[in-house]
């Protein structure tokens, strides 16, 4: 006997939203982040970016295993698709979580974030990750909206070398030069600032940067049809 029409299992939809709820498993609806802090937005960020750590990912550059494994068989055209089409979601950010952190530390991620240390040999993160720290095209990512345990695992990550990007490696760089304490500082401050009105990555600034930056550059492909 054939089963009633309500019965049957739903018609698959051959779509890329279809096909990326294998991210949003773990990044949340519409890739707007997991709650535990561990696993980052993906809505909105330069499509540069998104590629670039897909690539990094699957080519060894970045170290997950499970990243590792959904990625692999994919090719450089799938994996900038992926990357377009949550580039191009525009949905909200939740509210800055409450983190632990004294006045102090949040002066110093401050000065950190806008200002960097001259005498240590820092720039501020908003030389990079624009004024207003939401990115800048083709593949510079925000920094606001972020969870702190997130940045501070990935500052760690660069600070040991888990973590790697084109040559020459900026973040490398930087992270190794800032000590617990500012990491500790920097991730406090950044996590508890609200989003400006436009959220979204703004175009190149005409002023160098102060650091050469591989990962900046327009994406690179890696190499697999």
């Amino acid at each position: 006997m054939a089963w009633p029409a309500a019965a049957q299992a739903p018609r698959f939809e051959d779509t890329m939203a279809q096909r990326m709820l294998a991210c949003t498993a773990c990044h949340g609806v519409q890739g707007r982040a997991a709650p535990d802090g561990y696993y980052p937005r993906l809505a909105g960020k330069p499509a540069g970016y998104l590629y670039n750590q897909l690539l990094h990912f699957r080519d060894g550059r970045r170290t997950y295993r499970l990243m590792t494994q959904m990625v692999d068989p994919l090719s450089d055209a799938y994996l900038l698709e992926i990357a377009e089409h949550f580039a191009a979601m525009d949905v909200p950010y939740p509210a800055p979580a409450r983190v632990d952190a004294t006045p102090q530390d949040l002066q110093r991620g401050e000065q950190l974030a806008l200002r960097g240390d001259t005498a240590r040999r820092l720039p501020a993160c908003a030389a990079c990750h624009g004024a207003a720290l939401t990115g800048v095209q083709p593949a510079t990512p925000g920094l606001l909206g972020l969870p702190r345990d997130y940045i501070n695992a990935q500052l760690g990550a660069w600070r040991t070398g888990q973590r790697k990007a084109h040559a020459p490696d900026c973040m490398a760089d930087i992270a190794q030069r800032l000590d617990i304490q500012d990491i500790s500082a920097v991730s406090a401050w950044l996590s508890t600032q609200r989003l400006p009105a436009n959220t979204h990555a703004v175009a190149p600034s005409a002023t160098p940067l102060p650091l050469s930056c591989g990962s900046a550059q327009p994406p690179r492909a890696g190499g697999r049809p």
